[in-house]
């Protein structure tokens, strides 16, 4: 039956397993595939080019183990590529580019919210865009973060380092006299103590894996795909690098015990592999209403997709 096939999650790494968290928490009775690109991570530093191309084919892979839906746990590849998956693909993508900035705009009361991320997201300008679209009188202050992710995949959310990045990295926001944070990856829940130790009580901190699937049960009622309640789930864990370094992780940052994790080797993207069923979106359109309300600021700054040439490359025990 369509509605007991899995929902797929994927991210770079271990960042998108807060996702997956929320999941078992709203939609205990969903099966979840899980992908994480570890051999491709950070993807911070990445072009909107090979991002697309990871996604397409992280996607790939996913509908090939029967995902209904899709959520991209990932905010760089949810700047700029899901008007591209969307196009190309039969089931339903979730991202977490909006549900992070509608509940940024539910909590700001100053009007001014700061976002930290990776230097593709920030480098996308979907936050802001989409936050001026739907409150132009609210100001995004953005900063990139570069090392935390590599932080975080080795576990070291707490450490003395950690520490230091965090109060090089929020002291512009502390500037900016923002009263709210978007946490636009989401591999930095991991530092939310330490970033709460740094700012204080006054500054709400916005982790969208909450919205992001509050989202995506709405989107599985409206088309009649939600698993039967009382359903035991299950969940499977892929990755593209190392599957060891994925549990120790998985381990040390959530205290899940992964007993399988299966190393997958995606394939290689070359001329013209990047196609869409539909017309794919192309080069700069800007922020449309369709995007605008299909969730996303549209960032494109690369050229006609179906040109591009890049290389691609437990949890409760359910």
């Amino acid at each position: 039956m369509p509605s007991q096939r899995p929902l797929g999650v994927f991210d770079s790494g271990v960042g998108g397993l807060t996702v997956a968290r929320e999941v078992f928490v709203q939609l205990p009775e969903e099966d979840v595939v899980y992908f994480g690109d570890t051999a491709h991570v950070p993807y911070g530093g990445r072009s909107p080019e090979e991002l697309t191309a990871f996604a397409d084919a992280i996607s790939s892979f996913l509908l090939q183990q029967g995902a209904k839906l899709i959520i991209d746990a990932c905010n760089s590849t949810s700047s700029v590529a899901l008007p591209y998956l969307r196009a190309k693909y039969p089931v339903p993508f979730v991202g977490v580019v909006e549900p992070g900035v509608r509940a940024a705009l539910r909590c700001t009361r100053n009007g001014r919210i700061g976002l930290i991320a990776t230097e593709a997201t920030v480098g996308s300008g979907a936050h802001q865009r989409l936050a001026g679209a739907l409150r132009p009188e609210v100001s995004v202050f953005a900063v990139a973060c570069p090392r935390l992710v590599p932080l975080a995949e080795e576990g070291a959310v707490d450490t003395p380092e950690a520490y230091a990045a965090l109060q090089e990295y929020l002291a512009p926001l502390q500037a900016q006299r923002i009263d709210t944070l978007i946490l636009g990856c989401t591999h930095y829940p991991f530092f939310a103590p330490l970033i709460r130790r740094i700012l204080g009580p006054a500054v709400v901190l916005v982790d969208p894996a909450q919205e992001t699937v509050r989202e995506t049960a709405r989107i599985l009622g409206a088309r009649n795909l939600r698993a039967p309640v009382g359903r035991k789930a299950h969940s499977r864990y892929f990755v593209s690098g190392d599957p060891a370094s994925f549990r120790r992780a998985a381990e040390k940052l959530l205290r899940w015990n992964l007993a399988s994790v299966k190393q997958v080797t995606l394939p290689q993207a070359g001329p013209g592999d990047l196609h869409c069923a539909k017309p794919c979106p192309t080069a700069n359109p800007g922020p449309t209403v369709e995007a605008v309300n299909d969730g996303i600021a549209r960032a494109w700054v690369l050229g006609t997709l179906s040109h591009t040439r890049r290389r691609l490359f437990r949890l409760p025990r359910r």
